[in-house]
C-alpha cells in the first residue's frame, strides 16, 4: 500500500537533545540520591519518563518517580532547552516529505510543551498536521501508544504509514502496532540494534535519509 503519512520521533531525530536529557537524566537521580551510570542511562533514551524511571530505578515510589522526572525536566529546561538545535536537513526532509503528498505526524514521548518548542525550532508549524506526545497517552514508548493516537489523528491504517526514529523503542513502539519504521542512527544505538529491532532501513541521520530519499522506503 502506498505511504499516507510519516511519522516522525522528534529528539534524537529532528533535533540534537539526546544528551542533554541524559546530563538531566543523571542529574536528576543523583540529585534523588541514586545516581546512575551515564551509559546505562543512554540506552533508556527514548522511553517517556513514566517507563525510563522504573527500568533503572525500579523500586522507587511513586513519589520518588514524580520528584526525578520533575528535576529532570527543570534541569533540562533552564540547562538545555534553549540551545537545543535541529539536526542539519530536519526541516529539509520535512518539506520534501510533504511535497510528496504524506501526512506529517511528529509522535514523541516528550511532553507537549517541548514538542511545541521545537515545531518553533524546525519553523516547521506549516508542514505538519498533527502532533502526538507523552501528554495524550498513558505510557509512552516502547508501548504503542504514542503511535497508536497518532494514527487516530491522521485516520491513516498502519500498513500505509511509516514511522522514523532513532531508538529501538520507536522501532518496538511502531512495530507492535503493524508500522514500519525507518532508523536513524543520530540517536544512542548503531545500525545493528536498530535492524535486529525490526527496522526496514537504517540512514544515519535526516539529511542522510533526505540525500537518499529515491532509494529510501520514503519513495514508495
Amino acid at each position: 500500500m502506498k505511504i499516507r503519512a510519516v511519522l516522525f520521533d522528534v529528539d534524537g531525530t529532528l533535533v540534537d537533545s539526546n544528551e542533554a536529557h541524559v546530563d538531566s537524566w543523571a542529574v536528576a537521580f543523583r540529585q534523588a540520591g541514586h545516581p546512575q551510570e551515564v551509559d546505562d542511562i543512554r540506552l533508556q533514551i527514548g522511553k517517556g519518563g513514566d517507563l525510563l524511571i522504573p527500568s533503572l530505578l525500579p523500586q522507587a515510589s511513586e513519589a520518588q518517580r514524580k520528584a526525578i522526572a520533575k528535576t529532570h525536566s527543570s534541569h533540562f529546561k533552564s540547562a538545555y532547552l534553549p540551545h537545543i538545535k535541529p539536526f542539519a536537513g530536519a526541516r529539509d526532509l520535512l518539506a520534501r516529505v510533504k511535497q510528496s503528498g504524506r501526512k506529517i505526524v511528529l509522535a514523541s514521548s516528550a511532553r507537549k510543551d517541548e514538542v511545541e518548542y521545537y515545531i518553533g525550532l524546525l519553523d516547521a508549524k506549516d508542514l505538519i498536521d498533527a502532533v502526538t506526545s507523552a501528554d495524550d497517552v498513558a505510557e509512552s514508548k516502547p508501548e504503542p501508544d504514542i503511535f497508536g493516537s497518532a494514527l487516530d489523528k491522521v485516520g491513516v491504517d498502519p500498513d500505509a504509514v511509516i514511522a522514523v526514529g532513532d531508538t529501538i523503542y520507536d522501532v518496538e513502539a511502531a512495530r507492535r502496532i503493524g508500522i514500519a519504521t525507518i532508523g536513524l542512527t543520530s540517536g544512542p544505538f548503531d545500525r545493528g540494534q536498530l535492524k535486529d529491532q525490526g527496522a526496514v532501513a537504517v540512514f544515519a541521520n535526516v539529511a542522510d535519509l533526505l540525500a537518499g530519499f529515491d532509494r529510501s522506503p520514503l519513495s514508495d
